[in-house]
C-alpha cells in the first residue's frame, strides 16, 4: 500500500480554504476513490471492449447513449443503439481497464489511433488513476500493458492539436484510420476520436470560427451557474453530429466486416449534481455507453492527408487543460 497522506493533506487544506462548504464532500470522495480503485483495479466493473466482436472499433469520447439515440435517425449507418456498462467513467480509467494483461493476446494485435493524451499518460508514462484527484492512500493493483505491447500506436494529439479549436479535429482521426486500414495488416484497429468531448466545437466548425468561451468550457459554465442547460446540451449535441459526419466518411473509405461504435464514458449535465465525467463515478449517465454495429466498404472517395506539423511542440498538460481537465 502506498500513502499520499502529506500531499493529500496539503490539497485538503487548499480545498477548505477555497470552498469550506464543499470541502468535506471532497474529503469523502477521495477516500471513496481509494476504495473504488482498490477494488476495480482487481475486479473491473463493466464490459471490456475486447469481450465483444469487432474488426474496427470507433470510440466517441464522452458520448451519451441518449444523445446518440436522439440523432440516430440522421445517419443511415445507425440502425439500433444498444448500451453497455463501460469499465470507466473517465478516459484514463477506461484506458487503464482496457489494455490489461488479461487481454494481452488481443492487445498485441491492435493498432490504436488516439486523439486523447490520457493514452500517453497511462501507456507511455505509467500514470494510473486517479488522474485529477489525490487520494490519502493507494491500494490499487493495476495490470496495465504499456504502449510497446500494442501492435502499434499513433498519438495524433502530439502533432495535430488544432490551436484554434483547442482539440484534435475529427477529420485527423478519420484520415489516419483510412490510411491504417488500407496500408497495414493489423488484425484490430481502434480509432479514438475526441468528440463530442469538450470543447464543444460543432457549431464553431460549421461556422468556421473560433469557439466561444461557452463552447470551450461547456458543462463547467453550467456547474458554475453561468449557462443554460439546454444551450450547453445543444452545443454538445452538435459536436456529436460533427464527429458522426466524420464516421460516415470513415465507413465509406475502409473495408471492415465488423465495425463497432461506442464510447469510453458519457457526460453529465447536472444529474446527481454531477458535471462532466468524474473519476470512479458509477452513475448510468456517465458509466453507460452506446454500442452499435455496422460494416464498411472502401469506395476510395477520400484520400487521407497525413501531413504532420513537424514544428508542433504540444505540451501535454496544456493540451489536457484545453480539454477541460484542471
Amino acid at each position: 500500500m502506498d500513502t499520499n497522506f502529506r500531499e493529500w493533506l496539503v490539497e485538503m487544506r487548499e480545498r477548505f480554504r477555497e470552498n469550506p462548504a464543499r470541502a468535506p464532500l471532497y474529503v469523502v470522495y477521495t477516500w471513496y476513490l481509494a476504495l473504488w480503485f482498490g477494488i476495480t483495479s482487481r475486479w473491473p466493473v463493466g464490459t471490456n471492449v475486447y469481450d465483444r466482436e469487432w474488426d474496427v472499433l470507433v470510440i466517441l469520447d464522452a458520448c451519451r447513449v441518449d444523445t446518440l439515440r436522439e440523432v440516430a435517425d440522421e445517419y443511415d449507418y445507425i440502425e439500433e443503439v444498444d448500451d453497455m456498462w463501460s469499465i470507466g467513467s473517465h478516459s484514463a480509467e477506461w484506458i487503464s481497464q482496457t489494455f490489461t494483461g488479461d487481454y494481452r493476446s488481443e492487445v498485441e494485435r491492435t493498432r490504436y489511433i488516439t486523439a486523447n493524451a490520457h493514452a500517453s499518460r497511462v501507456l507511455e508514462q505509467g500514470m494510473f488513476p486517479p488522474m485529477n484527484n489525490t487520494t490519502p492512500v493507494d491500494i490499487a493493483n493495476w495490470d496495465i500493458l504499456d504502449d510497446t505491447e500494442l501492435s502499434s500506436i499513433d498519438m495524433v494529439w502530439e502533432s495535430h492539436h488544432d490551436e484554434t479549436a483547442r482539440v484534435v479535429l475529427p477529420e485527423v482521426v478519420t484520415d489516419y484510420g483510412i490510411a491504417a486500414n488500407r496500408e497495414s495488416d493489423e488484425n484490430r484497429l481502434i480509432l479514438h476520436y475526441m468528440q463530442p468531448h469538450l470543447p464543444y466545437i460543432g457549431q464553431s466548425q460549421q461556422e468556421e470560427r473560433a469557439p466561444t468561451e461557452l463552447e470551450i468550457e461547456g458543462y463547467q459554465k453550467l456547474e458554475q451557474g453561468d449557462a443554460d442547460q439546454e444551450e450547453v446540451y445543444e452545443l454538445y449535441k452538435d459536436t456529436l453530429r460533427l464527429v458522426l459526419d466524420e464516421v460516415a466518411v470513415l465507413l465509406e473509405n475502409i473495408d471492415a466486416e465488423r465495425v463497432a461504435i461506442t464510447a469510453d464514458h458519457g457526460e453529465a449535465f447536472g444529474e446527481m449534481r454531477a458535471y462532466g465525467h468524474p473519476e470512479g463515478f458509477p452513475h448510468p449517465i456517465v458509466k453507460k455507453v452506446p454500442w452499435l454495429e455496422t460494416s464498411a466498404k472502401d469506395t476510395k472517395s477520400r484520400e487521407p492527408n497525413l501531413e504532420r506539423d513537424t514544428d508542433m511542440n504540444v505540451d501535454m498538460e496544456e493540451h489536457l487543460r484545453d480539454l477541460g481537465y484542471r
